[in-house]
């Protein structure tokens, strides 16, 4: 079916490959996206259809094994009263719904490969859909450092190699700083936590012994 087909070209699709070839990359992760939530939802209603569908088939198979049970009683009923034409009649009702019962156990097996195909690609598809979001920052990242780059050596080729050199030193010198600030912020954060959970847990000692020399006491 097309719905299969479109879940399966998005399942396949390669997103650093989309993303580098996009002209505007933030705009095609985005629609990407979009795309694979609003086939999500469609598959979600297809599968809910065809269990739907698959129940009904399933009552109806039942029904038509109910009957065939059914007759088969009365025939043999009427064997018993010696009403052979009555217990023909009901024989021949009784293998009608039979081959009608297995008529719909056929469909019903076909409607659950069905269903178990649409899972599947609802599962796939999910996936797909959780790694597009987890790398759309990442990658929409990656695009963005890519073209503050390129517009830093469109610069330093406008403005000379000396100066393109200088540029890119103190580029480097605020990259490292603002990593080193970062990282000091993180270990002073770390420590600050560290020592809370220090003096918490000497407390907690203080307040055992203290307890265990009361009981000791007494």
């Amino acid at each position: 079916m097309a719905l299969l087909e479109r879940v399966t070209t998005l399942v396949r699709a390669n997103l650093n490959d989309l993303v580098d070839k996009a002209e505007d990359p933030e705009k095609m992760i985005k629609q990407i996206i979009l795309d694979m939530e609003n086939q999500l939802l469609q598959v979600k209603t297809q599968v809910a259809i065809s269990i739907a569908d698959q129940h009904v088939l399933e009552k109806k198979r039942k029904e038509n094994e109910d009957s065939e049970a059914q007759w088969s009683r009365r025939s043999e009923m009427a064997v018993d009263k010696g009403e052979d034409a009555l217990a023909r009649a009901a024989i021949e009702r009784a293998m009608s719904y039979k081959a009608t019962a297995e008529s719909f156990n056929g469909q019903v097996e076909d409607q659950k490969a069905q269903v178990e195909v649409l899972r599947q690609a609802l599962i796939r598809l999910q996936q797909k859909l959780d790694e597009a979001k987890a790398k759309s920052d990442m990658l929409i990242a990656q695009h963005r450092r890519s073209r503050a780059m390129n517009k830093a050596n469109e610069a330093g080729r406008v403005i000379g190699d000396g100066a393109k050199a200088a540029a890119f030193d103190r580029m480097k010198d605020r990259v490292h700083h603002t990593e080193a600030t970062a990282q000091a912020s993180t270990e002073l954060l770390s420590d600050d936590i560290h020592g809370k959970f220090a003096a918490m847990e000497k407390e907690t000692e203080i307040d055992r012994r203290l307890a265990a020399l009361k009981a000791s006491r007494q």
